[in-house]
């Protein structure tokens, strides 16, 4: 079968440039968007009178016809073309004869790329975008159940000083706040309607009001050569991608015996193929993987765009594997993450004997020596030696008697066993982003008004 652009050449192309050429295995994703596109550029064709009325509604007919045809699978993409512009408008133009082949004026393939990929990208965009949210209520939800479970806090692995789970929720509640911000700035910055380069007289902005875009390109180089916004929404789900990375760290971490923390469901574990007793965390696990993969995606736009010229070169077909693997791969990890994460089992108990241990009080137990008059750094060197005769005599600080603690200091008097209380010290933070169960109150109540907004 003869290309549409054959007629330059005096021989057939080399059966391995075809298949090298060839993009209708993954671009056959956007023919939704490709006929989208089409009808609103025959319906501008037809009212500019750049072609026949009649001709205008025999194309969109047409066209409405593929849709449906594809989508029952009654109609299926042919590889003889190379890519989903060309399959379209062959079967068009199989279908309602010349007409068909009045669709392109006005238009080339790359204005068609150009359109296509930014119609699928702010579809997607607004689905991932979704899925956060749905996450982030999930994160609220847990939250809110656990505002006084107390946990060690960690730095450097290290136990630190107590929170809260539901401090501990919220932190990850914020990040994904964050993404979601980004998510909605790289919307707003690509929602240029870049089909129209042209000499013919067509109407621009009719097109971008049928489309639903909020500007016009303005530029014709930069508009069909654009690919900014795949960087963006690459890199806002690579920091995305890292965000449920590291939580998916912390549930493998909590999922062991070491921690014990966290009991995934079993319908969201898997076993050993040898060691009966193994429940593991693969979820979190491949999760952890697939964040190099999206990292990956971002590299492959960054470097492939790194030295094109303007404007459209055929570099450019190699957009949209790197953007739908990134799409796919984020899509794919949160529709697992916010169901496992939702029915996973908060071992609350285990936490608090956690928190008992590794001396996580000792800075209120500074700050009551200080509180008392002693100077903070005297403090800390008094608080030091008493941790250090504790872990000699395998004690917590709650174990030492008043009198143990007069032998450091004589400021230290009843009230020490109240002032290292886990429940006071976790209380005692109630500054704003503090573990304190009032302050999470508020913090929670900053996402959910944040979510509500959004619905």
């Amino acid at each position: 079968m003869a290309k549409l652009w054959a007629a330059r050449f005096g021989k057939e192309t080399d059966s391995t440039v075809n298949d090298f050429n060839s993009s209708i295995s993954f671009d056959s994703r956007l023919y939704k968007e490709d006929i989208t596109g089409s009808m609103a550029h025959a319906a501008m064709l037809g009212k500019q009178g750049i072609i026949e009325n009649g001709e205008t509604e025999k194309i969109i007919e047409g066209l409405k016809g593929i849709l449906s045809d594809l989508e029952s699978g009654k109609l299926q993409f042919s590889e003889e073309y190379e890519d989903v512009h060309m399959n379209i408008e062959q079967i068009l133009t199989e279908r309602i004869g010349d007409a068909g082949k009045r669709l392109h004026t006005a238009r080339s393939r790359n204005d068609q790329v150009a359109l296509d990929l930014r119609l699928y990208v702010k579809k997607e965009i607004l689905a991932i975008k979704a899925l956060v949210l749905e996450f982030m209520e999930a994160l609220c939800a847990s939250a809110e159940e656990n505002l006084e479970t107390v946990m060690p806090g960690y730095t450097h692995l290290q136990r630190a000083q107590p929170v809260t789970f539901g401090h501990y929720m919220m932190a990850y509640a914020n990040m994904m706040k964050r993404d979601v911000v980004r998510l909605e700035n790289c919307l707003e910055g690509m929602d240029d309607m870049p089909l129209g380069s042209t000499t013919y007289p067509i109407d621009r902005d009719f097109v971008r009001q049928q489309l639903g875009f909020s500007r016009v390109t303005d530029n014709s180089l930069d508009g069909v050569s654009d690919r900014d916004y795949c960087i963006e929404l690459t890199s806002a789900l690579s920091i995305l991608m890292m965000h449920i990375s590291r939580l998916s760290e912390e549930i493998i971490a909590w999922c062991s015996w070491e921690f014990k923390f966290v009991e995934l469901d079993d319908a969201f574990s898997t076993g050993s193929s040898i060691m009966p007793q193994k429940k593991n965390p693969d979820v979190c696990e491949l999760i952890r993987g697939k964040t190099g993969r999206v990292y990956g995606d971002l590299m492959t736009l960054l470097t492939m765009l790194k030295g094109i010229p303007l404007a459209y070169n055929k570099d450019l077909q190699e957009d949209k594997e790197a953007v739908f693997d990134a799409i796919d791969t984020a899509k794919q990890c949160l529709k697992v993450l916010t169901p496992m994460f939702s029915t996973m089992e908060i071992l609350k108990d285990n936490m608090k004997k956690a928190a008992l241990k590794g001396f996580i009080n000792a800075t209120d137990c500074a700050d009551y020596l200080t509180k008392k008059g002693m100077p903070f750094r005297d403090a800390y060197r008094t608080v030091g030696q008493l941790v250090a005769q504790c872990v000699k005599e395998d004690k917590s600080l709650a174990d030492l008697t008043l009198e143990e603690y007069k032998e450091y200091s004589e400021h230290f008097d009843a009230d020490i066993y109240r002032a290292i209380d886990l429940g006071t010290c976790v209380a005692g933070r109630c500054v704003t982003g503090g573990p304190a169960p009032s302050e999470v109150e508020r913090q929670i109540g900053v996402i959910r008004r944040f979510l509500e907004q959004r619905k």
